[in-house]
């Protein structure tokens, strides 16, 4: 019960039930030592008693006076604890142990043995086994005297016997009780008052704490510092600046993890610039050839043309790509045709011609290429950049296009160093994803997971020789209308 209440109210109940159950305990030791030093009194006084027994008894047993000796125990046995009460008695036994008079008759009757038999439940010792004083303590409580009445030449003539009741050992509970109770009443009436206080003072920093911390998230974290209350305990001052450390050191992971969140912000505002970028300058250089061509041979009608239409399908190229690098983009495109495939290789030749690269390519089944054509040629113009690249100086690069019912496939290999399906996932996630001889190949994992396409490196045995590296990238068919018109989100 006591836990789930507030501080200010158990410590009072505390203090209240602490004094309650100390006198409690002070009063039961109280009484334990109060009844053991009534029972030694009691002990004293029947044995002083019995004293005055044996000195005045001694003459009545030479004459054998009952009748005095009726009056001397009716006088002396008074003097006993609670005698009139019936909790005390005393007889006068002669030499064989029988009594001569008692202050009982009825308990201690006249003429019967006592010692050596049992009396008023309790077994006496013989005669002959009393050569002194003795006491016998029973089991219940009770307490049994016996002394030895000597003559002048120390003969054994008679006997003192004393019994006390349990009864009359038992301490007054009401007397211990009483002090103990006022006291108890005057200490709880005393500290409950203090305890409140004290509980109240102890609380207050307590739940200043605790409001500090539920205010987290809500309320600015400086703020939150100076609401933290300064207190002298010990204890509280340790709690009171683990709090502080606590929002202090909260303050400054919410000042980096904003810190990294415009870092993370201008990253990616970063990466698409690259990306952009990137995808601009990629068309650029074959369309610069296809313009000198124009240039040099701008006479021909069907060199015109058709370096015209590679000029224009470049630039729309370059127009909607932007769009689709975008996360949110909307893009109108068309399906791809055959013809894309060789506006690309168009476009990387200029490449292939600077590095003395042989570039071949293979078209299979392209009846039916439905995939968005931009994002496609995107991807085939990255790949056979970075492959022609990759082949280095005299190598060799083979672009293969084919399409099944499901997908539109595209595979590009190379001569150049190998690149295996681990060494192309750890560029791909590379910390920095900015890699300059890998930038391509990030964005055509970017466009395969967007379009739900897949992207990946074709195990060492699948590759033809001469070839060492073959990457795949493919794309699922789109519904389309017949106007061949693909919205790509």
């Amino acid at each position: 019960m006591l836990p789930r209440l507030p501080y200010r109210i158990q410590i009072p109940l505390g203090l209240a039930l602490a004094v309650t159950l100390s006198v409690l305990l002070v009063s039961v030791v109280a009484a334990q030592i109060s009844a053991r030093a009534a029972r030694q009194d009691i002990v004293t006084t029947v044995q002083r008693v019995m004293a005055l027994l044996v000195v005045q008894g001694r003459p009545l047993l030479a004459t054998e006076d009952t009748w005095r000796a009726f009056e001397l125990l009716r006088n002396t046995a008074a003097l006993l604890p609670d005698a009139g009460k019936g909790y005390a008695r005393a007889a006068i036994l002669d030499a064989d142990g029988r009594f001569l008079a008692g202050s009982d008759p009825q308990r201690l009757p006249t003429g019967e043995q006592a010692l050596g038999v049992s009396v008023n439940g309790r077994m006496l010792p013989l005669a002959k086994d009393v050569p002194s004083a003795r006491t016998m303590d029973s089991g219940d409580g009770s307490l049994a005297l016996i002394q030895p009445i000597r003559s002048d030449d120390e003969k054994v003539i008679g006997f003192v016997l004393a019994e006390v009741d349990a009864a009359a050992f038992a301490p007054d509970w009401a007397a211990l009780a009483t002090p103990a109770l006022i006291g108890a009443a005057l200490a709880v009436i005393v500290l409950v008052p203090l305890g409140w206080l004290a509980g109240r003072r102890m609380a207050q920093p307590i739940a200043q704490m605790a409001n500090s911390i539920a205010l987290i998230g809500r309320v600015d974290l400086v703020k939150l510092q100076q609401l933290v209350p300064q207190v002298r305990d010990p204890e509280l001052n340790r709690i009171a600046g683990a709090v502080r450390r606590l929002l202090a050191d909260m303050s400054v992971r919410q000042a980096n993890e904003q810190r990294a969140r415009s870092a993370e912000r201008l990253a990616a505002v970063g990466r698409i610039t690259a990306a952009v970028a990137h995808e601009i300058n990629n068309p650029l250089a074959g369309l610069l050839t296809a313009t000198r061509t124009l240039r040099l041979h701008g006479d021909a009608p069907d060199t015109r043309l058709r370096t015209v239409d590679l000029i224009e399908r470049g630039l729309h190229q370059i127009r909607t790509m932007t769009a689709a690098l975008l996360p949110q983009a909307r893009v109108e495109d068309r399906c791809m045709t055959a013809s894309d495939l060789d506006d690309v290789i168009t476009l990387a030749r200029a490449a292939a011609t600077l590095h003395s690269v042989t570039v071949t390519s293979v078209l299979e089944n392209h009846a039916d290429l439905c995939v968005p054509s931009t994002v496609f040629r995107q991807v085939m113009l990255n790949l056979l950049l970075n492959a022609i690249k990759a082949a280095g100086d005299g190598g060799q690069v083979q672009a293969a296009l084919s399409s099944d019912a499901q997908a539109v496939r595209f595979v590009v290999a190379n001569t150049g160093q190998v690149m295996s399906s681990d060494e192309l996932q750890q560029r791909l996630h590379a910390e920095d994803r900015n890699d300059p001889h890998g930038f391509g190949l990030w964005i055509c994992h970017e466009f395969a997971v967007r379009y739900g396409g897949g992207f990946a490196a074709t195990e060492t045995d699948a590759i033809p020789l001469p070839f060492s590296t073959s990457l795949s990238f493919w794309l699922p068919k789109h519904t389309h209308h017949d106007d061949k018109t693909l919205i790509a989100d």
